[in-house]
């Protein structure tokens, strides 16, 4: 028989039990519950992302990037083309230590300090998931011990890329321009989406101007991979579009020759088709080498290239601003003849230097004795200053403004590349809005020798000479000659016409006696020349000499001597080509400018087919 006790303890013992299996039955619901609310979570709420997750382990999508366009010069030759190469590339959304991964890879693979700088570089301008290139051009063997390490390195691959390349990277480096890597201001203006494989993009010339045309459409494509990485089979493949390729009017023979007959000379050259338009040589010397910025320019370099004294990386031919000194000249001529200022025979004497009226001070001729007694022929030939400080105190500044700017000074050409500097053809106007100073009398003289306020660029001196030598008929400079199949046709813009067409032949005349005439200034460039040249020389000061000072040639510093120039087109009597050159510190044009000239008629005509 139970005793109360006994009871007593039974039953506490069965209400212990019951709370207890109470409380694990609370908690095991509980848990069930959490359980069905993740599995809802997982199932529902966050399916797309995890299963995205998922067919990202198993499929890859990769950008296949575009191959950019070529461009060739006007007979077929190659002047930027690319060669295959291969990188080695990080994508740090995919690194969990990109320091350490980059020190392993070190001592791998030779990275250089300045490549992980650039890396570092990159690494801040683009988004996680690009893929960004450590090392650039590796040889067969790196690629081959990279690859048998290939699983030690998440994140890390091998990508196949070409390499922009230029054939003849100094002789076209300003014209036909470089591309370079992607930049953070150009990563706001570009399309993510068509430049997402992109590393590099046309930074100056032709490369920059036809960026949308050479760069191409990005192309993707689906992978199965191995959880190391390793392709299975491709899913689906949506082929890029390729950059379409570009014909030039540049011929690069002639280019050649003329940045090599400046010699040591820094300068500029610019070659225009009178028949066309088309820019057959565009020179700006010293050039540099393009493929320095193609493969990735380390600091070092480029700093260099910045602090130079002869500053390669500014286009001389495009944006260099220079007196055009004599060259001028038929021009000023020309607008004498049409305002009817001064006739062809009229004489005037030139003792060496020149006064205004009741002024003492003297505007010198370049011939210290002076010319004698100069009509308008006679002082374009021998480029008698006197003659015309008298026709620009005659014209005086707004009827020379006015005629020249019909030749396109002071004002772009249009040519299809960007960043054209449009010189300085003076004013009265000009003056009083940009300096907010009345104009002289003085300063009409010194702008009708193409001194002064006058700044021309070589591209506008080859222009004005092609439109002379065509006798007003006037066409727009244009590079690109075709898109693929595509020409480009010339375009015409409006002729210079004259109330009196013969004026044409008294200046043309007096510019063929220049070279061929016994006493022009020009007249060493004839000598064996199977076709007939005419040119104007030109001689423009860097600084002022003093009036009662002579400039010493010889004794002067070589960045202080004149700048020689030269404007001309052949054959004479049926024009092909006009060409400026400008010799910066060069002397004299005669001498120094016009050979160059002739060099180049001598390609161009002689082996024109």
């Amino acid at each position: 028989m139970k005793t109360s006790f006994d009871l007593k303890s039974s039953l506490h013992e069965n209400r212990l039990f019951l709370s207890r299996s109470i409380t694990l039955i609370i908690f095991v619901l509980i848990l069930f519950v959490v359980l069905i609310a993740r599995l809802t979570y997982l199932q529902i709420e966050t399916h797309e992302k995890y299963s995205d997750l998922a067919q990202n382990n198993r499929v890859k999508l990769s950008v296949i990037n575009p191959v950019r366009g070529l461009i060739f010069d006007v007979h077929g030759r190659v002047l930027a083309e690319n060669n295959p190469s291969y990188s080695l590339e990080l994508v740090p959304e995919q690194i969990d230590d990109i320091s350490l991964t980059i020190k392993k890879l070190s001592a791998l693979l030779p990275i250089s300090e300045n490549e992980i700088t650039l890396f570092e570089k990159r690494r801040k301008q683009l988004k996680r998931f690009a893929s960004i290139p450590l090392r650039n051009r590796l040889d067969d063997t790196e690629v081959a011990i990279f690859s048998a390490n290939r699983h030690l390195f998440p994140g890390v691959d091998i990508q196949a890329r070409p390499l922009r390349h230029y054939p003849y990277p100094e002789l076209t480096s300003h014209v036909v321009g470089y591309v370079g890597a992607i930049n953070e201001k150009e990563l706001k203006t570009i399309n993510p989406v068509n430049y997402r494989g992109s590393r590099f993009i046309g930074k100056t010339g032709v490369e920059k101007t036809y960026e949308s045309e050479l760069h191409g459409y990005v192309g993707y494509q689906q992978t199965e991979n191995t959880a190391q990485g390793r392709s299975l089979k491709i899913l689906s493949h949506t082929p890029p579009l390729s950059g379409s390729n570009l014909t030039l009017n540049l011929d690069i023979d002639l280019q050649r020759i003329a940045y090599d007959k400046l010699g040591d000379y820094t300068g500029s050259i610019a070659a225009i088709d009178t028949r066309t338009g088309a820019v057959r040589a565009f020179v700006s010397k010293p050039g540099l080498n393009a493929n320095l910025f193609a493969k990735g320019i380390d600091s070092a370099s480029y700093k260099a290239l910045q602090s130079s004294i002869k500053r390669p990386l500014f286009n001389r031919a495009l944006r260099g601003q220079y007196p055009p000194g004599s060259t001028l000249k038929p021009f000023f001529g020309l607008a004498g003849l049409e305002y009817n200022t001064i006739q062809p025979n009229d004489k005037i004497n030139c003792p060496g230097f020149y006064r205004l009226p009741k002024q003492e001070h003297k505007y010198r001729d370049w011939k210290r004795g002076g010319h004698g007694m100069m009509n308008l022929h006679d002082s374009i030939v021998q480029s008698c200053d006197v003659y015309f400080y008298t026709l620009a105190h005659r014209l005086k500044i707004d009827h020379m403004h006015s005629f020249l700017s019909k030749f396109g000074f002071g004002q772009k050409t249009g040519l299809d590349i960007n960043g054209e500097k449009s010189g300085l053809l003076p004013s009265r106007e000009w003056k009083r809005r940009a300096r907010n100073q009345a104009w002289y009398p003085g300063e009409t003289l010194i702008a009708g020798i193409g001194q002064g306020f006058n700044l021309t660029t070589p591209l506008q001196l080859a222009h004005a000479t092609a439109i002379l030598a065509n006798r007003g008929t006037a066409f727009e400079p244009f590079l690109l000659a075709r898109i693929n199949n595509t020409l480009i046709k010339p375009m015409p813009t409006l002729p210079v016409e004259l109330n009196n067409n013969s004026h044409w032949d008294i200046v043309l005349n007096a510019m063929y006696d220049v070279v061929n005439g016994a006493r022009g200034t020009a007249r060493r460039i004839k000598e064996g020349a199977p076709y007939k040249i005419a040119g104007k020389t030109g001689t423009a000061q860097v600084f002022s000499v003093k009036q009662d000072e002579k400039y010493d040639e010889e004794n002067v510093l070589e960045h202080l001597k004149d700048h020689a120039l030269f404007i001309s087109f052949a054959p004479a009597k049926d024009p092909q080509l006009a060409i400026a050159v400008i010799v910066e510190n060069g002397g004299h044009g005669g001498s120094v400018a016009a050979p160059i000239a002739r060099a180049m008629f001598n390609q161009y005509i002689t082996t024109s087919p």
